[in-house]
């Protein structure tokens, strides 16, 4: 079976943000990747000497993380990375889907020629990434859909997006080599801007709704691939 487990990169105080919201980041992407995995424990103390700060900020990016269910905090026994749940996966796809829909239906009627021209050079970008760099297309991928919600000032609802889709991203790291390929991705995110160009919210609409859908189509392979990774039915 494949795997996508590697060593956890280097982590770098570079952000003027908190700590703890750097190291929750940090953190995430590790788990989103793979390069820690379920049923890892992660020790507040040994993160908070490895990254040569307090618990504190460690405590508050664990708290972050059970929040977004990928880990989970067991008093008196430590904290765990969790399985991925495919009823999260799901329920995190409806809210997004009801969220995004809405916003591609207002892009489409106010979004500025500047953002359209954005969203085609993000495209542009997407079409130029190697096979096998899956993380760098998932950056140009969010960016994507961020300049969409931005382009109508709906950063609210992205804040949300954002805050449900930690499992969807899992999966997505998943898809991108098999189950999903990034040209079929490609293709839906140009159907997406041809609606919003042709300032038409019904095609905007039926063209993010599909492009949200794709994980419906791809998550059963994916735990069929993984089956380690996934919670038992």
């Amino acid at each position: 079976m494949r795997s996508k487990t590697k060593s956890v990169r280097a982590f770098q105080h570079v952000e003027p943000v908190s700590i703890g919201t750097q190291l929750h980041r940090h953190l995430r992407g590790a788990i989103i990747r793979g390069e820690l995995r379920p049923g890892q424990a992660l020790s507040e103390s040994e993160i908070a000497k490895r990254y040569e700060t307090s618990r504190q900020p460690v405590r508050e990016a664990f708290i972050k993380l059970a929040e977004e269910r990928l880990v989970v905090i067991l008093p008196q026994r430590g904290t765990f990375v969790i399985k991925i749940s495919v009823a999260d996966v799901l329920d995190a796809r409806f809210v997004r889907e009801a969220i995004e829909v809405a916003v591609a239906e207002e892009a489409a009627t106010s979004a500025p020629p500047s953002a359209i021209q954005d969203l085609r050079d993000l495209i542009a970008q997407q079409a130029k990434v190697a096979p096998g760099l899956n993380e760098e297309f998932l950056v140009l991928d969010e960016e994507f859909h961020r300049t969409i919600a931005l382009s109508v000032r709906r950063t609210y609802a992205w804040r949300m997006v954002e805050s449900i889709k930690a499992q969807m991203d899992r999966i997505r790291y998943l898809s991108l080599d098999d189950a999903t390929p990034i040209h079929l991705i490609i293709e839906q995110h140009s159907r997406i801007v041809d609606g919003i160009e042709a300032r038409d919210p019904v095609a905007a609409a039926a063209a993010t709704r599909a492009h949200l859908r794709e994980i419906i189509v791809s998550l059963p392979d994916i735990a069929a691939q993984f089956p380690d990774l996934f919670e038992s039915a």
